[in-house]
Protein backbone atom coordinates (compact mmCIF):
# COMPACT_ATOMS: atom_id res chain seq x y z
CA UNK A 1 0.00 0.00 0.00
CA UNK A 2 2.93 1.84 0.45
CA UNK A 3 3.97 2.28 -3.19
CA UNK A 4 3.39 5.20 -4.93
CA UNK A 5 4.63 6.70 -8.29
CA UNK A 6 6.12 10.71 -8.25
CA UNK A 7 5.34 12.70 -11.27
CA UNK A 8 7.03 16.03 -13.10
CA UNK A 9 5.79 18.90 -11.49
CA UNK A 10 3.98 16.92 -9.15
CA UNK A 11 4.44 16.82 -5.30
CA UNK A 12 3.14 14.71 -2.48
CA UNK A 13 2.58 16.76 0.96
CA UNK A 14 2.69 14.11 3.65
CA UNK A 15 1.02 14.09 6.88
CA UNK A 16 0.46 11.82 9.95
CA UNK A 17 -2.03 12.08 12.66
CA UNK A 18 -2.79 15.82 11.61
CA UNK A 19 0.95 16.82 11.81
CA UNK A 20 3.10 17.95 8.20
CA UNK A 21 5.38 15.30 7.75
CA UNK A 22 7.23 16.84 4.96
CA UNK A 23 7.14 17.12 1.09
CA UNK A 24 7.95 14.74 -1.95
CA UNK A 25 8.68 16.22 -4.99
CA UNK A 26 10.84 13.02 -6.28
CA UNK A 27 10.02 11.30 -9.46
CA UNK A 28 9.18 7.54 -10.65
CA UNK A 29 8.48 4.63 -8.12
CA UNK A 30 8.88 5.17 -4.58
CA UNK A 31 7.53 3.64 -1.09
CA UNK A 32 6.07 6.03 1.29
CA UNK A 33 4.74 4.90 4.83
CA UNK A 34 0.86 3.41 3.97
CA UNK A 35 0.22 5.70 7.50
CA UNK A 36 0.94 8.78 6.20
CA UNK A 37 -2.15 10.51 4.44
CA UNK A 38 -0.69 11.81 1.19
CA UNK A 39 -1.97 14.83 -0.72
CA UNK A 40 -1.13 15.49 -4.45
CA UNK A 41 -0.55 19.25 -4.88
CA UNK A 42 0.48 20.68 -8.75
CA UNK A 43 3.49 22.62 -8.54
CA UNK A 44 3.62 23.29 -12.34
CA UNK A 45 3.10 26.98 -13.86
CA UNK A 46 0.12 27.50 -14.42
CA UNK A 47 -2.23 30.40 -16.05
CA UNK A 48 -5.74 30.60 -15.30
CA UNK A 49 -8.38 32.79 -16.48
CA UNK A 50 -10.76 33.46 -15.01
CA UNK A 51 -15.18 34.33 -15.04
CA UNK A 52 -16.36 37.32 -15.25
CA UNK A 53 -15.38 39.63 -11.79
CA UNK A 54 -16.87 42.84 -11.10
CA UNK A 55 -14.92 45.93 -11.73
CA UNK A 56 -14.96 49.23 -11.87
CA UNK A 57 -13.56 52.16 -13.51
CA UNK A 58 -11.41 55.45 -12.34
CA UNK A 59 -14.75 57.23 -12.39
CA UNK A 60 -16.17 54.15 -10.41
CA UNK A 61 -18.84 52.96 -13.40
CA UNK A 62 -19.41 49.19 -12.90
CA UNK A 63 -17.51 46.85 -14.93
CA UNK A 64 -16.71 42.74 -15.75
CA UNK A 65 -13.21 42.18 -16.29
CA UNK A 66 -11.82 38.89 -17.42
CA UNK A 67 -8.69 38.55 -15.54
CA UNK A 68 -5.15 36.57 -16.79
CA UNK A 69 -3.32 35.12 -13.83
CA UNK A 70 -0.11 33.71 -14.00
CA UNK A 71 0.73 31.28 -10.83
CA UNK A 72 2.33 28.00 -9.03
CA UNK A 73 2.37 26.89 -5.91
CA UNK A 74 5.94 27.76 -4.38
CA UNK A 75 4.98 26.64 -0.63
CA UNK A 76 3.32 23.27 -0.61
CA UNK A 77 2.86 22.79 3.02
CA UNK A 78 1.35 26.30 3.38
CA UNK A 79 -0.64 25.64 0.33
CA UNK A 80 -1.73 22.51 1.68
CA UNK A 81 -2.34 23.21 5.20
CA UNK A 82 -2.86 27.14 5.21
CA UNK A 83 -5.93 26.94 3.49
CA UNK A 84 -8.47 24.75 2.50
CA UNK A 85 -8.05 25.21 -0.99
CA UNK A 86 -5.50 27.31 -2.66
CA UNK A 87 -6.92 28.05 -5.95
CA UNK A 88 -10.23 29.22 -4.36
CA UNK A 89 -8.45 31.65 -2.35
CA UNK A 90 -6.78 32.96 -4.97
CA UNK A 91 -9.56 34.06 -6.74
CA UNK A 92 -10.70 35.54 -3.75
CA UNK A 93 -7.18 37.70 -3.59
CA UNK A 94 -7.79 38.51 -7.23
CA UNK A 95 -11.29 39.37 -7.17
CA UNK A 96 -10.26 41.56 -3.56
CA UNK A 97 -7.71 43.20 -5.62
CA UNK A 98 -10.05 44.26 -8.54
CA UNK A 99 -12.27 45.93 -6.05
CA UNK A 100 -9.36 48.20 -4.99
CA UNK A 101 -7.89 48.88 -7.89
CA UNK A 102 -9.87 51.10 -10.97
CA UNK A 103 -9.41 49.01 -14.82
CA UNK A 104 -9.69 51.04 -17.64
CA UNK A 105 -11.66 50.18 -21.31
CA UNK A 106 -10.49 49.00 -23.80
CA UNK A 107 -9.07 51.87 -25.97
CA UNK A 108 -7.35 53.54 -22.90
CA UNK A 109 -4.70 54.81 -22.58
CA UNK A 110 -1.41 52.90 -22.61
CA UNK A 111 0.05 53.61 -19.38
CA UNK A 112 -3.43 53.78 -17.30
CA UNK A 113 -3.78 49.57 -18.32
CA UNK A 114 -0.53 49.03 -17.33
CA UNK A 115 -0.67 50.76 -14.31
CA UNK A 116 -3.53 48.75 -13.14
CA UNK A 117 -1.94 45.81 -13.95
CA UNK A 118 0.82 46.16 -11.54
CA UNK A 119 -1.21 47.22 -8.87
CA UNK A 120 -3.07 43.98 -9.02
CA UNK A 121 -0.03 42.10 -9.18
CA UNK A 122 1.24 43.48 -6.12
CA UNK A 123 -1.92 43.43 -3.95
CA UNK A 124 -2.35 39.61 -5.33
CA UNK A 125 1.21 38.42 -4.75
CA UNK A 126 1.15 40.02 -1.75
CA UNK A 127 -1.74 38.16 -0.30
CA UNK A 128 -1.80 34.83 -1.74
CA UNK A 129 2.30 34.87 -0.91
CA UNK A 130 0.60 33.63 2.63
CA UNK A 131 -0.04 30.84 1.49
CA UNK A 132 2.94 29.61 -0.54
CA UNK A 133 1.12 30.73 -4.03
CA UNK A 134 3.76 32.63 -6.35
CA UNK A 135 1.94 35.06 -8.46
CA UNK A 136 4.14 36.35 -11.48
CA UNK A 137 1.57 38.40 -12.98
CA UNK A 138 -2.27 39.24 -13.25
CA UNK A 139 -3.75 41.19 -16.17
CA UNK A 140 -7.44 41.93 -17.44
CA UNK A 141 -7.86 40.06 -20.55
CA UNK A 142 -11.03 41.67 -21.30
CA UNK A 143 -13.29 44.17 -19.65
CA UNK A 144 -16.39 45.64 -20.75
CA UNK A 145 -19.26 47.73 -19.18
CA UNK A 146 -21.73 45.23 -16.41
CA UNK A 147 -25.20 44.68 -17.77
CA UNK A 148 -26.91 47.05 -15.85
CA UNK A 149 -24.97 50.43 -16.97
CA UNK A 150 -24.13 48.93 -20.44
CA UNK A 151 -26.89 50.16 -22.33
CA UNK A 152 -26.53 53.54 -20.99
CA UNK A 153 -23.06 53.83 -21.15
CA UNK A 154 -23.71 53.41 -24.94
CA UNK A 155 -26.06 55.78 -25.40
CA UNK A 156 -23.89 58.41 -23.68
CA UNK A 157 -20.85 57.02 -26.11
CA UNK A 158 -22.91 57.69 -29.24
CA UNK A 159 -24.39 60.90 -28.07
CA UNK A 160 -20.40 62.10 -27.26
CA UNK A 161 -19.75 60.88 -30.90
CA UNK A 162 -22.49 63.13 -32.37
CA UNK A 163 -21.77 65.87 -30.37
CA UNK A 164 -17.80 65.41 -31.55
CA UNK A 165 -19.32 65.29 -35.50
CA UNK A 166 -21.45 68.06 -35.28
CA UNK A 167 -18.76 70.51 -33.80
CA UNK A 168 -16.32 69.26 -36.35
CA UNK A 169 -18.91 70.51 -38.99
CA UNK A 170 -19.71 73.69 -37.43
CA UNK A 171 -16.12 74.42 -37.77
CA UNK A 172 -15.73 73.61 -41.53
CA UNK A 173 -18.62 75.41 -42.28
CA UNK A 174 -17.69 78.65 -40.50
CA UNK A 175 -14.27 78.13 -42.44
CA UNK A 176 -15.72 77.75 -45.60
CA UNK A 177 -17.88 80.76 -44.78
CA UNK A 178 -15.23 83.19 -43.96
CA UNK A 179 -13.18 81.75 -46.82
CA UNK A 180 -15.36 82.28 -49.45
CA UNK A 181 -16.65 86.18 -48.28
CA UNK A 182 -12.96 86.88 -48.18
CA UNK A 183 -12.54 85.74 -51.34
CA UNK A 184 -14.97 87.51 -52.82
CA UNK A 185 -14.69 91.14 -50.77
CA UNK A 186 -11.06 90.96 -51.91
CA UNK A 187 -11.34 90.42 -55.71
CA UNK A 188 -14.00 92.90 -55.65
CA UNK A 189 -16.26 91.24 -56.99
CA UNK A 190 -19.02 92.47 -54.17
CA UNK A 191 -18.95 95.57 -51.75
CA UNK A 192 -21.33 94.68 -48.98
CA UNK A 193 -21.74 97.37 -46.08
CA UNK A 194 -22.18 95.02 -42.37
CA UNK A 195 -26.09 94.68 -43.07
CA UNK A 196 -25.24 92.78 -46.43
CA UNK A 197 -22.19 90.58 -45.08
CA UNK A 198 -24.42 89.49 -42.32
CA UNK A 199 -26.89 88.49 -44.46
CA UNK A 200 -24.78 86.84 -47.18
CA UNK A 201 -22.82 84.93 -44.05
CA UNK A 202 -26.30 83.71 -43.16
CA UNK A 203 -27.36 82.23 -46.15
CA UNK A 204 -24.11 80.97 -46.61
CA UNK A 205 -24.34 79.02 -43.52
CA UNK A 206 -27.05 77.73 -44.53
CA UNK A 207 -26.77 76.00 -47.74
CA UNK A 208 -23.16 74.89 -46.64
CA UNK A 209 -25.20 72.91 -43.42
CA UNK A 210 -27.76 71.32 -45.98
CA UNK A 211 -25.27 70.31 -48.59
CA UNK A 212 -23.56 68.72 -45.43
CA UNK A 213 -26.10 67.75 -43.81
CA UNK A 214 -27.09 65.81 -47.31
CA UNK A 215 -24.34 63.94 -47.70
CA UNK A 216 -23.79 62.60 -44.74
CA UNK A 217 -25.89 59.81 -44.82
Amino acid sequence: GGLTRGRTGRAWVLGLFGRYRGTVRRTGLMWVNPLLLRRRVDVRLRHWRSEPMPAADGNGVALRAVVLVVWRVKDTARATLGVEDHESYLRECVEAALARVPVEMPGAARGSVEAASETLTRLVTRDAGAVGVEVFSVRPARVEYAPEVAAAMHRRRIAALDAQDRATMVTSVVDSVEDTVTRLTMRGLVELDDYERKALVKDLTVAFCAGRGESAP
